[in-house]
């Protein structure tokens, strides 16, 4: 496909960012996305050490199945869920060319916070590549495909970097603005429009409010809910609720910079945005490049926007369409 290339009216990086996700759009979206949403089932998946994680699948029906069956499983951003509109609207395109699709939550998204009582964090990568390698049990036959925007994209690389380690087979990866370095981007959000970090200060409080209410005996958030700081915030359940010895540790354990995606030899795609508010694209230089890894850095496309139209198919659905197709 060609590159990026918004109208003029839909170029502004903010635009780009905000729009995927903004409420009015959710009941277009559903509407188009009618198919995969009522051909979708919970199924919950053993991770391992006791860790389950629950996804929507959608399997079509077998006239419409895909012949060369492959399975794409999505990955949402932080605070986002399975049914996130960018999921949606890109497991619909999916779904209607025959693929199975299963969307993923991460531990504590999408109301999953009673399944562990452990809080998510976003070094948990083994319950990631868990879940991953048991759909792979579950559907043996099919080419398996990955996609995630942002921390999902962040998670699907580092699932591929260990991959080969887990015995998992996968056919093609696509990672939209995946987080480079968490300390990069947490530092973007506090010094840039408010806009971002109140909407992730919001969004992760609810959810903590979720999971004291469902692990009351565990947890009282209390001081931290109430900090102004989403830098303070983390800090405070690093310290208190993981093994990480300081915010900087914790961050550093999630980044994907420096020597991290050596060992992916799934082919995989990298595709980030030059005006992106939240991941900085000089960060690119510190990402390993083997030889599986192809990225792709668009002059416009905000943070998982590239939006060309405000109804329909975003670009980006359209690019990782044709990615998977040619898997």
């Amino acid at each position: 496909m060609k590159s990026f290339q918004p109208p003029a009216w839909l170029a502004n990086r903010h635009l780009q960012s905000v729009l995927p996700s903004l409420p009015f759009r959710r009941g277009a979206i559903e509407r188009r996305a009618a198919d995969v949403i009522a051909a979708s089932r919970e199924l919950v998946l053993d991770c391992g050490e006791g860790v389950r994680l629950m996804g929507r699948l959608a399997e079509p029906p077998a006239g419409r199945a895909d012949p060369a069956r492959r399975i794409a499983v999505l990955m949402h951003g932080w605070e986002g869920s399975a049914d996130s509109l960018y999921l949606l609207s890109l497991a619909q395109l999916l779904f209607a060319r025959g693929y199975t699709v299963l969307r993923l939550n991460f531990r504590d998204h999408g109301g999953t916070h009673a399944l562990n009582r452990e809080l998510f964090h976003s070094c948990r990568l083994p319950e990631v590549v868990g879940a991953v390698a048991r759909i792979q049990a579950l559907f043996p036959e099919h080419r398996l495909l990955l996609a995630g925007f942002s921390l999902g994209g962040n998670f699907c690389l580092r699932v591929g970097a260990r991959a080969r380690a887990a015995g998992i087979r996968i056919a093609r990866i696509v990672a939209v603005c995946p987080v480079l370095d968490p300390a990069t981007t947490l530092a973007a959000l506090e010094r840039g429009p408010a806009i971002y970090r109140r909407y992730f200060l919001l969004k992760w409080r609810r959810s903590l409010r979720l999971k004291q209410s469902a692990w009351p005996e565990h947890y009282e958030f209390g001081e931290l809910i109430h900090d102004p700081s989403l830098t303070a915030m983390t800090e405070r359940m690093v310290l208190k609720y993981t093994d990480y010895p300081d915010l900087a540790h914790y961050l550093r354990g999630y980044s994907i910079t420096e020597g991290v995606l050596e060992s992916l030899d799934a082919p995989a795609h990298l595709i980030t945005s030059t005006d992106d508010p939240m991941i900085l694209v000089r960060d690119l230089d510190r990402v390993a490049r083997p030889g599986s890894l192809e990225v792709t850095v668009t002059q416009h496309g905000g943070h998982c926007g590239y939006m060309d139209a405000i109804g329909g198919p975003s670009w980006i659905d359209r690019m990782i369409v044709e990615e998977f197709d040619g898997a």
